[in-house]
Formats: C-alpha cells, sequence, structure tokens
C-alpha cells in the first residue's frame, strides 16, 4: 500500500513542531538537572531561555501551518481541524498566561526568594502532553492511503 501526503508542508511543520516539544519538554527540562554542578538556580535559568526559544519556534510554525492551510479553507471546517484548535489555544495559553508567571516565579528563585506552591507548572506540562496528541494525530491525518 503506498501513501501520498496531502499538504507536505503542514506535515513538515506539524512532525517539526511536535519534535520540538518532545525534545524540549519531554526530555531537555528534567535532564539539565541530572548534570553535575547544576543547581536549581542555574537550571531554572537555563530553562526560562530554553522554553522562551521553543515558544517563538512554537510560533513560527503554528504561522507556517496556517500560511499552508490559508488557501484550502475545506481543511478548515473538517471535524479533525478541532486538533489545530485545540493545539492554537494551548499555544496561546501558554504564551499570554503561562509563561510569563513561570517566568516571574524563575525570576524570584533565581533570586533565592521561597515560592508558594503552585499549579502552574502542572498545567503547563498538561499542556503540552495535549499539544502534542493532537499535533500526532493531525498528522498522521495528512497521510493518504
Amino acid at each position: 500500500m503506498s501513501y501520498s501526503v496531502k499538504l507536505p508542508g503542514v506535515l513538515v511543520a506539524v512532525f517539526l513542531w511536535l519534535g520540538f516539544v518532545c525534545a524540549i519538554s519531554f526530555m531537555e527540562a528534567w535532564i539539565k538537572f541530572r548534570a553535575p554542578g547544576i543547581t536549581l538556580a542555574v537550571g531554572v535559568s537555563i530553562g526560562r531561555k530554553v522554553f522562551n526559544a521553543l515558544n517563538t519556534v512554537e510560533w513560527v510554525f503554528a504561522t507556517i501551518i496556517v500560511l499552508c492551510l490559508f488557501k484550502h479553507t475545506s481543511l478548515w471546517q473538517g471535524a479533525l481541524t478541532v486538533l489545530l484548535w485545540i493545539t492554537f489555544s494551548i499555544l496561546i495559553l501558554q504564551t499570554v498566561w503561562l509563561l510569563p508567571i513561570l517566568d516571574e516565579r524563575a525570576t524570584k528563585l533565581i533570586r533565592g526568594e521561597t515560592l508558594p506552591d503552585s499549579f502552574v507548572h502542572i498545567y503547563y506540562v498538561s499542556g503540552e502532553v495535549i499539544k502534542s496528541a493532537c499535533l500526532f494525530l493531525y498528522g498522521i491525518t495528512l497521510f493518504n492511503p
């Protein structure tokens, strides 16, 4: 059985985006703290830089996907488009709500302040899991048997 791809640009952007999220959020984020000599403050400082860069890259991929789909308006009406809307919604929430809060907490932690417990990090990670699942599921729908 041979497969074809509906929109190669979208397919590439979706799976590169998924790869970035998996590599950073599910690997780099916790591995850096296992490196010798990395203190909590240093690890958090690195994490701030990496996650802000990841967020910028994610917006590039989202823009590429929207631009590729712009001329294919029929592809915005299917049931599977919900997966993209969920992904974009999570990205917006992370950008305007979660990352600023996590950035502020990181700054305080780097200064040595004691922080109250917060679920913000759990919300962010939960968003990454949902976003990854949506990207994967949407990506595989771009293959036509």
